[in-house]
C-alpha cells in the first residue's frame, strides 16, 4: 500500500493548476492534451499521486516527478506560484507550453533536489536568473527555442557552476553575453552541450573562443568578422556546417584555428591569406570543395597545419620548403600530386610529415631528411619510389609512426628499421620486400607496436620461431599475400585483426589461436591447412558462439580441412567443400547476445569476423570502417 500524496504538496498543484488556462493553441505536439484537467480534490482520484503527469516517492508520498509537456497549458508563472512549493521536485518538465513571455521567476531556486529540467518550446522569454547556478544536483537542462538571454550567468560561469551537468540544451537562447571585458571562453569537451552561434557585435575584447567537441551546429555567422581581438579559435568535432565564412579571414591577430571535424562545405576562403599571424590551423575532414595550397603562401608562421582530408588538390608549391618553422605538416589523403619538392624533406624542424593517400609519383630521397626530430613520417598511398641506405641519416631517426607502404622497397628486410625501438604504427606493405622477417625486428618495440602492416611483399617467415609472436600491445598484423611457409603464426592476445590470406602455410590450425579473444576479424583463405579445425571455432569466445555460424566459404581454399563447423566430415565422411565462386558478395550472420559474424568474399579472399561491441570504442570502430574495410573496395 502507497502513501497517499501530502495535502501540501496536492493544494499546491491544484492552486497552480488554476493559475492556468487550457488553451488548445499552447502546444504544438499532435499527441498534446490537457493532463491537468482530470486533476480532482475530491472523490476516488484526490490522491494526487494517481493524477496524470505526477510523480510521487514510492516510500515517502512526496511528489518528485512533474510532466505536463505539451498541456495546452497558458498562462504566466511568477514568483508566487505554489510550482515552488514542491520542494521535493527531481524531475520538472514543462516544455511545449505557453507561458505568456513569463521570465523564469528566482524563486527556482526552492526546487534543490531538481536533476532534469526542461522548459524548453514553452514561451519563457528574459534572463535566465542567476539561482539556477543553485540547482547543483542539475544532470539536465533543456531552455532550448525560446527568448532567454544567458549573460548573467553567462554560459561558462553556468557550465562550472553545475558540475553534475550531462545535458545542456540552448538552442535559440542568446549567449551573447554583454560582458565587454571577457577575454577568454572554453567549454568545449561538453559533448551534450547544443546550441549555435549567435550573431557577434562590434567590440568584443575575446581572444579565446573553445568549443571542441560540443554539440554547437549551424552556420558560423558572417559576424564572427567582428571579433578583432580573437587569437584562438577551437571548434574542432562539432556540428558546424556550410561554408565559412570569408569574414574570418578579417581576424587577422588570429595564432590559433582549429576548425577540424565537421561538415564544412565550399571552398576554403581566399581571405584566409590575410591570417599572417597563424602558428596552428587544423581543417581536418570537412566536406571542402577542391583548392589548391597557394593559399598558404603568405602564411609563413605557420608551425602546424593539418589539411587532411580536405580534396585539396594539384602540386605541392616549393615555397612551401621555406617554411621553415613547419614541426607538423599533414596533407594525407587527398589528390595532391606531381613529385614532392626536395625542399620539404629540408625542413629542419620537422616532427611529423603526413603525405600519404595521394596521388605522388617519383622518387623520394629519405638521406636528404634533416630533421633530427622527425618521428611520425607517411609515404604509403602513393605512387613513389624510396630510396636511401641503412648508412643514411634516415637509419638514425626514431619514429613512432612510419608508412612507407607501396613505395617499391625492395631487396631484404629493411636495414634502416634496425635501431626503432619506439614503433608504434608501421606500414610495409605493397612492396618488394623478400626474404625472412629478421631476429632483429622481433625485439623491436615490443611494448609500443599496435600496427604492422607487412602484406603484399615476398616474406617466407619468421626467422625466429617463437610460441607467440612477441608484440605485446598489437591491434592491427596484416601479413596476407606473402609467400609465408610453415605453421600459422600465433598473433598477442590483444590483437583484434589478423590476416594471413594468401599464403602457403601447412599443418593444422593451432588450437592457441582461439586463445587471442580479443579478435575482431581473421582471415585465413587461401593457404594450405588441413586437419581438423580446433573445437574452440565452435566454443563461445568469450560469451557468444562466435565461429558455429561459419559456413564452409569461412575456410575457403583450403581443402585439407574438415570437421565443423565444415560439411565436410573428418575420417570417412563423404561430405566436402564446394566450390566458391570469389566474387560472390558479402553476407552477414547473426549472432546470440547481439553480436555480428560478417563473411565477405572478395576476389582477393575472404574476410571473416566478429564485430564485437565490447571490444571496440566508437573512434576504433570508426578507424576500423575508414581505413580497414575501404582498402578491400578500392
Amino acid at each position: 500500500m502507497h502513501p497517499l500524496c501530502h495535502d501540501e504538496e496536492s493544494h499546491a498543484l491544484m492552486q497552480f493548476k488554476q493559475s492556468l488556462v487550457i488553451n488548445e493553441s499552447a502546444s504544438s505536439d499532435p499527441s498534446a492534451y490537457p493532463k491537468v484537467a482530470s486533476w480532482k480534490v475530491d472523490g476516488e482520484s484526490r490522491d494526487c499521486c494517481s493524477w496524470d503527469g505526477v510523480e510521487c516517492d514510492r516510500d515517502s508520498g512526496h511528489v518528485i516527478g512533474l510532466d505536463l509537456s505539451s498541456s495546452f497549458l497558458y498562462g504566466s508563472i511568477d514568483s508566487n506560484s505554489t510550482l515552488f512549493h514542491l520542494v521535493q521536485l527531481r524531475r520538472l518538465n514543462l516544455a511545449d507550453n505557453d507561458f505568456n513571455n513569463s521570465e523564469i521567476p528566482s524563486e527556482i531556486r526552492n526546487l534543490s533536489s531538481l536533476f532534469d529540467l526542461n522548459l524548453s518550446m514553452s514561451v519563457f522569454s528574459g534572463q535566465i536568473p542567476a539561482e539556477i547556478l543553485e540547482l547543483s544536483k542539475l544532470v539536465s537542462i533543456d531552455l532550448g527555442l525560446n527568448s532567454l538571454k544567458l549573460q548573467k550567468p553567462g554560459l561558462q560561469h553556468l557550465v562550472e557552476a553545475l558540475t553534475n551537468l550531462e545535458v545542456l540544451h540552448l538552442s535559440g537562447v542568446d549567449i551573447s553575453a554583454k560582458l565587454p571585458n571577457l577575454r577568454f571562453l572554453n567549454i568545449g569537451y561538453n559533448p551534450y552541450l547544443t546550441g549555435y552561434l549567435p550573431e557577434f557585435k562590434s567590440g568584443s575584447q575575446l581572444e579565446t573562443l573553445k568549443l571542441t567537441e560540443t554539440n554547437f551546429s549551424g552556420q558560423l555567422p558572417e559576424s564572427i568578422g567582428n571579433l578583432k581581438s580573437l587569437k584562438e579559435f577551437h571548434a574542432a568535432e562539432c556540428y558546424f556546417s556550410g561554408a565559412i565564412p570569408s569574414s574570418l579571414g578579417n581576424l587577422t591577430k588570429l595564432n590559433s584555428l582549429d576548425l577540424s571535424s565537421n561538415s564544412f562545405s565550399g571552398k576554403i576562403p581566399s581571405t584566409f591569406v590575410n591570417l599572417r599571424q597563424l602558428t596552428y590551423l587544423s581543417l581536418y575532414s570537412n566536406n571542402f570543395s577542391s583548392g589548391t595550397l597557394n593559399w598558404l603562401c603568405n602564411l609563413t608562421k605557420l608551425n602546424f597545419i593539418d589539411l587532411s582530408l580536405t580534396n585539396s588538390y594539384g602540386e605541392i608549391p616549393s615555397w612551401i620548403g621555406n617554411h621553415t618553422l613547419f614541426i607538423s605538416l599533414t596533407l594525407g589523403s587527398n589528390r595532391l600530386h606531381g613529385p614532392i619538392p626536395d625542399s620539404i624533406f629540408r625542413l629542419p624542424n620537422l616532427e611529423t610529415l603526413d603525405l600519404h593517400e595521394n596521388l605522388f609519383r617519383g622518387t623520394v630521397n629519405v638521406g636528404l631528411l634533416r630533421s633530427r626530430s622527425l618521428v611520425n613520417f607517411q609515404l604509403s598511398g602513393n605512387n613513389l619510389s624510396v630510396i636511401g641506405n641503412s648508412n643514411d641519416s634516415f637509419a638514425l631517426l626514431k619514429f613512432q609512426i612510419l608508412g612507407l607502404g607501396g613505395c617499391n622497397l625492395s631487396g631484404e628486410f629493411p636495414r634502416f628499421l634496425h635501431g626503432q625501438n619506439h614503433l608504434e604504427f608501421l606500414d610495409l606493405s605493397e612492396n618488394n620486400i623478400e626474404g625472412h622477417i629478421p631476429k632483429w625486428f622481433m625485439n623491436l618495440s615490443t611494448e609500443t607496436l599496435w600496427y604492422l602492416d607487412l602484406s603484399d611483399n615476398f616474406l617466407t617467415g619468421f626467422e625466429q620461431s617463437v610460441d607467440i609472436l612477441p608484440w605485446n600491445n598489437l591491434r592491427y598484423l596484416m601479413l596476407s599475400w606473402n609467400k609465408l611457409v610453415g605453421a600459422l603464426p600465433i598473433p598477442p592476445r590483444s590483437t583484434f585483426i589478423y590476416e594471413v590470406s594468401g599464403n602457403r602455410l601447412i599443418g593444422e590450425i593451432p588450437p592457441a589461436i582461439c586463445n587471442v579473444t580479443s579478435l575482431i576479424i581473421l582471415q585465413l583463405s587461401n593457404n594450405s591447412f588441413s586437419g581438423d579445425i580446433p573445437d574452440a571455432f565452435s566454443s563461445p569466445i568469450p560469451r557468444g558462439n562466435q565461429f558455429d555460424t561459419f559456413d564452409n566459404t569461412t575456410f575457403y581454399a583450403n581443402p585439407g580441412l574438415c570437421g565443423k563447423p565444415l560439411s565436410r566430415k573428418c575420417g570417412n565422411g563423404e561430405d566436402s567443400l564446394p566450390a566458391v565462386k570469389r566474387d560472390e558478395g558479402s553476407a552477414a550472420y547473426p549472432l546470440e547476445f547481439g553480436w555480428k559474424v560478417v563473411v565477405t568474399g572478395y576476389a582477393s579472399g575472404l574476410v571473416i569476423g566478429v564485430i564485437l561491441g565490447c571490444v571496440m570504442d566508437t573512434r576504433k570502430y570508426e578507424w576500423l570502417v575508414k581505413n580497414y574495410f575501404a582498402r578491400w573496395q578500392r
